[in-house]
């Protein structure tokens, strides 16, 4: 079962250890980074743990951009060692589900460094669809929430979802 949890004391040092290869790590941000943001921005920076079967398997920490009133994907990232093993896209699934119903929000932008092929394939995969605005090299992706049709489907098999943490 894949699932998203709150990083805490107990599991801190194993989200740490997450590593992309070396050929994908121009592409994110190192787990340390990204959580030293989530404290500078812990109003508006939702960070979790991707869990499958009880193993720490990746990151992804969701946000408020309140310049451009959106919610976003703004980290994301599998442990190389459980990459292609179809995590990612359910990790996907549940940090949209997340947003969709905690903030009701209708629409997530993220953004793809240019080049990434990979991710890119990930977010189509998920629905994200280019905006066509690229800025520092980053390349802005949407996808639309339809609450009701997420709701009609129920959770994907084997996911979970985290329970509400408010704005």
């Amino acid at each position: 079962m894949v699932e998203l949890r709150e990083i805490n004391k107990d599991n801190l040092e194993d989200i740490l250890e997450l590593r992309v290869s070396e050929s994908q790590r121009g592409f994110v941000s190192s787990v340390a980074y990204s959580l030293a943001q989530a404290w500078v921005y812990r109003q508006t920076a939702f960070p979790f743990a991707v869990y499958a079967d009880e193993r720490p398997v990746g990151f992804v920490m969701l946000g408020y951009y309140e310049a451009r009133n959106q919610y976003t994907l703004w980290k994301f990232l599998i442990d190389e060692r459980y990459q292609h093993q179809g995590y990612g896209r359910k990790a996907l699934q549940l940090a949209i589900g997340y947003l969709t119903e905690n903030f009701d929000t209708r629409e997530i932008y993220t953004g793809v460094s240019l080049g990434n092929g990979i991710a890119r394939h990930l977010y189509q995969s998920a629905g994200f669809i280019a905006t066509g605005l690229v800025e520092d090299n980053m390349e802005e992706m949407r996808v639309v929430c339809e609450k009701q049709a997420l709701r009609a489907e129920g959770p994907q098999e084997g996911t979970e979802i985290p329970q509400g943490q408010g704005h």
